[in-house]
């Protein structure tokens, strides 16, 4: 197997989700919970299962409705859970993050938008600096929904982009003109709403290196503050209604490569800083501060500049980290109520960390977020095995020379070998990995 047909996790988490059990209970969630630092910030990410349509391209745990019966039945239990969770919070806890992520947020109508937001600041404001951002389907918006997510305090909309281009976008199920994507944006705007991301895809079919370009520029006339480029995982086997786009339409290895050099290359040409492996971001936003003082960190949203210990994800299939390990609830909606409904938190599986597990999940943070970690960070700070980093340290730089380095204060990860990051991050992962179950590694 070559470098380019490597499969190997993106690295958001570690140990990564298919490592959890089902031996983690909504008891030790509820203690975990409990055990929360008086007075301390935290960050809040609510989970919205529902799309009006279902994109082929997307691996997420969605359902598809027509109607707003089950949104807004889940909207009522979703304000359940969080009283379970106003119950055993301690006080003066505040959000320095709220994120409600989906499935597709913004099919929630605008009523119910407000009651789902003043319910959440209710337990717990925002923090001074804090965010509220939320995931904006330009399909799937409108003037009264914009506006309750205004008065609600929104300071970042994410809007998905995926590809421009009409013929893929008709391949991957996903129709959304520029024209509305625009429109979009600049309601947006209009409102006084401070920061925009923006998602964009390379690897999809029948995508181009010309394609790709023209779909940058239309992005950047935008004006996004921060873009992830992703490389699409195309997963069948878990995500079955990715079979609906045919395999031999998608770009070999090499040719994924290029196309997100092509993309890389204009967003630099334009002013965009690059952070990490696959986010831009203009020189004030604070993605960019944080990759320029160290402050980078990496969660299940991608690259983040929040330092909160503690991330609460409630609704179906969350997840959420605290300084304890790792706790998700059950992905079943059904299930999920049922359980809210009797009174006990859903959490079906997780992971409760080993003294290697910090070491070596920061290990991997740093190499993913920054390209070098400190020997004596990892064992000053964290707790590491001086012997056993020292082998590891050996091993990466006799795999992946010229591409890493020993420097004075531990590796590093040269320019020309930042496309192997996740390679290089694996060989810190302590777990056995199923290549099968891994995206692409370019």
């Amino acid at each position: 197997m070559g470098l380019f047909d490597a499969r190997v996790p993106r690295y958001t988490s570690y140990p990564t989700a298919p490592q959890f059990s089902s031996g983690l209970s909504g008891e030790t969630f509820s203690n975990w919970i409990s055990q929360i630092r008086p007075g301390s910030t935290i960050s809040l990410y609510l989970h919205i299962p529902f799309c009006r349509r279902l994109c082929w391209f997307c691996a997420c745990r969605t359902q598809g409705t027509s109607t707003d019966a089950p949104v807004l039945a889940y909207a009522q239990t979703l304000h359940k859970e969080l009283e379970m969770f106003r119950d055993l919070l301690p006080e003066g806890v505040r959000l320095s993050r709220l994120h409600w992520g989906g499935g597709t947020p913004t099919m929630l109508p605008a009523d119910a938008m407000r009651s789902l937001a003043a319910h959440v600041f209710d337990i717990a404001p925002l923090a001074e600096g804090g965010e509220f951002s939320v995931e904006i389907d330009p399909n799937e918006i409108d003037d009264a929904r914009l506006d309750a997510l205004a008065e609600a305090g929104l300071t970042r909309a994410s809007i998905g982009v995926q590809d421009f281009d009409p013929e893929i976008q008709g391949i991957i199920g996903r129709d959304q003109s520029f024209e509305i994507t625009k429109s979009t944006a600049d309601a947006i705007r209009a409102r006084g709403i401070r920061s925009l991301n923006a998602d964009i895809l390379y690897g999809l079919p029948n995508q181009t290196q010309r394609r790709m370009a023209d779909s940058i520029q239309k992005l950047l006339s935008l004006n996004p503050d921060r873009i992830a480029l992703y490389g699409y995982a195309h997963v069948p086997w878990m995500a079955r209604r990715q079979q609906m786009i045919p395999s031999d339409t998608l770009p070999r290895p090499e040719e994924r490569l290029d196309l997100f050099d092509t993309a890389r290359r204009l967003l630099l040409w334009d002013g965009y800083d690059e952070i990490g492996i696959d986010h831009f971001a203009r020189p004030h936003d604070g993605l960019s501060l944080a990759a320029r003082s160290g402050q980078l960190r990496r969660n299940f949203q991608g690259y983040t500049d929040d330092l909160s210990p503690v991330l609460v994800g409630l609704g179906a299939s969350s997840i959420s980290r605290f300084p304890q390990g790792f706790a998700q609830n059950t992905p079943a909606t059904a299930t999920w109520k049922k359980a809210v409904e009797a009174g006990v938190f859903s959490t079906a599986r997780g992971h409760a960390f080993t003294p290697a597990d910090i070491w070596r999940g920061r290990a991997i943070e740093a190499l993913m977020c920054d390209f070098r970690l400190s020997r004596a960070e990892l064992i000053e700070s964290h707790g590491a095995d001086a012997g056993i980093l020292d082998r590891l340290l050996a091993d990466t730089v006799d795999q992946f020379a010229p591409f890493v380095k020993r420097v004075a204060d531990g590796l590093e990860i040269t320019t020309e070998g930042r496309p192997l990051t996740r390679m290089i991050a694996a060989m810190f992962d302590e777990y056995a990995m199923d290549r099968a179950g891994h995206s692409s590694a370019v």
